[in-house]
């Protein structure tokens, strides 16, 4: 029996992540049609049949017309203003597109019948603190805005697409995924600029353990979600945790050795080296590794093709 050919909405489909999830659906699933929008030009146009890229505004109208046009069975929500190059002083843009916008696709979702709805999320809604303990497991508090009001839209949008999932579990499989720290070649967030800066600060008073998941691993996961992931939040990320010291080791490039404790009254001074995010210095000092039982209960074992040594390798690609 033929199946029924699907239509698949991709949110954010000019980043890096968006990308390698295109070219893995699109071969995976040929028969199927893949839409990808974004609100950022393509760098690269696919040439593919089945993909079709849009370039619009994220407003209301436009994603309306979206879902009306097409019948989408699944949609991907990977699209989150980064907190890389951002500030305080963009608090309110970044609410109004990771939260306003999240409910409005969640709503459009829900009216034009969608069958499967998957929304990235992050490891950092979690927050860096010094009482975290050793593995965080998905029902762990949402500490993250707690000492840094710049998280606040992505603590909010978590918890927003969570209790929209709850409520409507009977009515549309959604699948909240909380990645660690992604990292490769394509990938452009705070801790990859980090890894791949010279002279960036390295703590001699802290050194965390950290967690890390090569982009092609991620962006499989995200493709394995629409059949094989059931509804729930997932922490995603593999079972080996490295030391930042190690991390940087394994890149290459020469980091700026001292107390952390120092870094605040630096901060001008060091961002003219590394343009950060305030919120990641708690990140160089705390660890926050999360559990991943939840996600190895529907994938099997060698999920993972890269091992956190071969992803932080991959990652000099970038130098």
């Amino acid at each position: 029996m033929l199946s029924k050919k699907k239509k698949i909405l991709i949110i954010g489909a000019a980043g890096g992540l968006a990308r390698i999830l295109t070219s893995i659906l699109s071969k995976r699933n040929p028969d199927d049609e893949i839409i990808g929008v974004d609100s950022r030009p393509q760098s690269e146009e696919f040439k593919r049949d089945n993909v079709q890229f849009l370039k619009i505004k994220y407003t209301r109208g436009n994603f309306e017309k979206l879902f009306r046009d097409n019948e989408f069975y699944a949609v991907y929500h990977l699209a989150r203003m980064s907190h890389a190059y951002s500030n305080k002083s963009n608090l309110a843009q970044r609410l109004d597109l990771n939260i306003m916008g999240t409910s409005r696709i969640l709503e459009l979702a829900l009216k034009f019948h969608v069958k499967k709805m998957i929304i990235l999320s992050t490891y950092h809604v979690y927050g860096a603190l010094s009482d975290n303990s050793t593995f965080l497991k998905e029902d762990a508090p949402l500490k993250a805005s707690i000492n840094h009001p710049e998280l606040r839209d992505v603590t909010e949008m978590d918890q927003l697409a969570t209790n929209w999932m709850w409520k409507n579990q009977h009515r549309i499989e959604t699948v909240v995924l909380r990645p660690c720290s992604i990292i490769g070649p394509q990938i452009r967030n705070s801790m990859s600029q980090y890894l791949t800066t010279k002279y960036v600060p390295l703590g001699i008073d802290y050194n965390p353990m950290f967690q890390f998941i090569h982009e092609f691993d991620m962006a499989n996961i995200l493709s394995k979600s629409l059949d094989e992931i059931p509804t729930g939040i997932y922490n995603v990320a593999p079972d080996e945790v490295v030391s930042l010291r190690k991390a940087k080791e394994l890149i290459g490039l020469p980091s700026l050795r001292l107390p952390l404790i120092t870094l605040t009254p630096m901060t001008l001074a060091v961002k003219k080296i590394w343009n950060f995010p305030d919120y990641l210095i708690e990140y160089i000092k705390f660890s926050c590794i999360i559990d991943n039982t939840e996600l190895k209960k529907h994938l099997k074992k060698d999920f993972l093709r890269f091992s956190t040594k071969e992803a932080l390798e991959l990652l000099k690609l970038k130098l």
